[in-house]
């Protein structure tokens, strides 16, 4: 359970993604597939990252960064919408009900997500309370971190690499780009909006690194250990797959001990930013991370 604070933080954001997609004059279910995923629920620990740390860096709060915020959770959406897909990771549930294209059939779920990744950039493009080089450097940012040098390309590495033994690094450079790109661009937005000094951000984003691998080494955990009832989701989906992942390679101890490695990094720097901001809400956010049953 998070502070108060935060829950508001999170209940606003809720507030302005359920009107963000209205319904369009063409009377296709396009918008409906879309909102299902979008709204599906999930933790939005994405936008509640980008929220979180302007609402530290800015004295004016996160309002600034509630479009950037949607923008991420819509490209993080579509990108699961996709991976769901039988040619993907062939999954039939996501976050406890059924994935999108078991509801709306596959060539309406990549239509969907293709909407989503489109809309993304638009919310960005048409804030006119932020100035145009941020926005530019948003879009520019965005882009980047969910392209092909960022969460694609991650993708399209783990796919290539499946029935595969991949080394270590390996496996660190293909969730770097696939999980850590979106969760570094939230961080990152953030700075950005609030034009926060060149040795602020590179602390943001040196703990946004940290992040990323904290987030996949404990997913990788809960793939074989976890609660399906509390994933929504089956287990041992990697393993069905035979995709490499940091417990098949370092086993269940290892893996604990390297995400232990991991989360002592993240605080270092957060104790780094505790003698000018308040970073208590990034901590706690940070506990979400490695705490986190689903």
């Amino acid at each position: 359970m998070m502070n108060p604070i935060l829950n508001n933080i999170l209940e606003t954001f809720n507030t302005y993604l359920n009107t963000s997609i209205p319904k369009s004059k063409m009377e296709t279910s396009l918008e409906e597939s879309m909102r299902y995923s979008l709204e599906a629920g999930g933790k939005r620990i994405r936008p509640l990252l980008l929220l979180a740390t302007l609402d530290m860096l800015s004295e004016e709060g996160y309002q600034k960064g509630m479009s950037s915020a949607l923008a991420l959770e819509m490209i993080h959406t579509y990108s699961l919408i996709h991976d769901d897909l039988p040619a993907m990771d062939n999954d039939d549930y996501r976050r406890g009900k059924p994935t999108n294209h078991k509801v709306y059939g596959e060539w309406m779920a990549i239509l969907a997500g293709d909407a989503l990744l489109t809309k993304a950039f638009e919310l960005i493009a048409t804030q006119n309370d932020l100035k145009p080089n941020i926005q530019i450097q948003l879009i520019q940012s965005l882009a980047q971190a969910s392209g092909h040098l960022g969460m694609v390309g991650g993708q399209t590495l783990d796919m290539q690499s499946e029935s595969q033994q991949l080394t270590l690094s390996q496996i660190q450079t293909i969730h770097e780009h696939k999980t850590g790109a979106l969760i570094h661009f939230a961080i990152v937005a953030a700075a950005i909006i609030a034009e926060a000094p060149p040795r602020i951000t590179q602390l943001l984003s040196d703990f946004a690194k940290q992040l990323g691998v904290i987030f996949q080494i404990k997913d990788d955990l809960l793939d074989v250990y976890g609660d399906q009832e509390k994933l929504g989701k089956p287990v041992g989906s990697d393993i069905l797959n035979d995709k490499s992942t940091y417990v098949t390679l370092l086993g269940k101890t290892e893996a604990e001990h390297q995400l232990n490695s991991h989360i002592q990094q993240a605080e270092d720097i957060l104790n780094t930013l505790a003698s000018e901001y308040d970073e208590s809400h990034l901590n706690e956010l940070l506990k979400l991370f490695y705490q986190r049953q689903n």
